[in-house]
């Protein structure tokens, strides 16, 4: 079967490469075997095949296949399994080794795709919309109850339209952040109801302010980081939280220049990785809600391109260009 591993942490492009392997063992009891079709390329990917900041580089002693994430079709099924059969479509997340052709993957983190969702949409079932619950949840907490304005960065990324969107069925006063003045105009015609500005105009701290009712921010979802940091800070109000979810920027920000005491702000991680520690009862509600937006708003799981797992390179060009909008995919023949 094909596979993309790497050896080495380093630039996505360089370091992977297309193998072939033999096919995964067949599923265990409470296991699945799934042939994958497609999986997305998300920024957390990109980030573990090169290493996040500050963390250090490394060599693997045997190589890694990257990818947590992904649709397919169940091959086979172990003993116990009661919920899944050959020849169905699935999604599946978090399953390490998505960038491959066959997996085995706990039968748990396994899940039917109704019939009206399609391939391209299943492939990004997940991910996204259980980062959006987590994100929910989070500010939810932040304001206390209280109400006042929410500004979010990447708001012209999938994730971010997605918070657009529950921002608008919430009735959540919310301020989106996009780098330039394109994005800004795609976002405006897609959500008119919410204010947009372009962090490219010299005046957009002023704008947030204006379109915050001349309040600073209770919350500020920030998926960029970096050098930006500072800046999203001096958003929030005093006592506000600034949530960060993402390391799309570059630099960096000193902890000690964000004022955090004498203003009693609050800096507040959020990772899908962490959505593991929900109960099982509470991860099965969070995936009911995934399938249903899936089925009921496609428009909000975008595809940007998809390319074969042998264009790997070409791929991970198109997700770091300037104004890509959806998810790209790597995809795999059924057979």
């Amino acid at each position: 079967m094909r596979t993309l591993v790497h050896d080495e942490h380093g630039e996505a492009g360089r370091v992977l490469r297309l193998g072939n392997r033999p096919p995964p063992a067949a599923p265990t009891a409470g296991q699945v075997r799934v042939r994958v079709l497609s999986r997305p390329v998300h920024p957390g990917d990109l980030a573990g095949v090169e290493g996040f900041p500050g963390a250090p580089r490394q060599r693997f002693a045997t190589p890694r296949t990257p990818g947590l994430e992904g649709m397919g079709v169940v091959e086979s099924v172990g003993e116990g399994v009661r919920d899944l059969r050959s020849g169905q479509r699935v999604a599946f997340f978090p399953v390490p080794g998505a960038w491959s052709e066959l997996l085995t993957a706990p039968a748990e983190l396994v899940v039917p795709v109704p019939e009206d969702v399609s391939d391209e949409t299943a492939a990004l079932m997940l991910v996204n919309p259980l980062t959006l619950l987590m994100l929910l949840r989070a500010v939810e907490d932040a304001l206390h109850g209280r109400t006042g304005p929410v500004v979010q960065t990447a708001a012209g990324s999938s994730v971010g339209r997605l918070v657009a969107a529950a921002a608008l069925r919430h009735g959540i006063p919310l301020v989106n952040l996009v780098r330039g003045a394109a994005g800004a105009q795609t976002l405006r015609q897609r959500f008119p109801a919410l204010p947009t500005v372009s962090t490219a105009d010299e005046d957009w701290r002023a704008q947030v302010r204006d379109a915050s009712g001349g309040r600073g921010a209770q919350v500020v979802l920030d998926a960029v980081g970096g050098s930006l940091t500072g800046e999203l800070a001096g958003l929030l109000d005093d006592g506000g939280t600034l949530i960060t979810y993402g390391q799309l920027g570059s630099g960096s920000t000193p902890l000690e220049s964000l004022a955090l005491t004498p203003r009693a702000l609050t800096v507040r991680g959020v990772s899908v990785g962490r959505w593991l520690t929900r109960t099982p009862e509470e991860r099965a509600e969070d995936v009911a809600f995934a399938a249903r937006l899936a089925a009921a708003s496609p428009e909000l799981f975008e595809v940007a391109a998809r390319y074969d797992l042998a264009d790997f390179a070409q791929a991970v060009d198109h997700v770091r260009r300037p104004g890509k909008t959806g998810t790209v995919l790597l995809s795999s023949p059924a057979s």
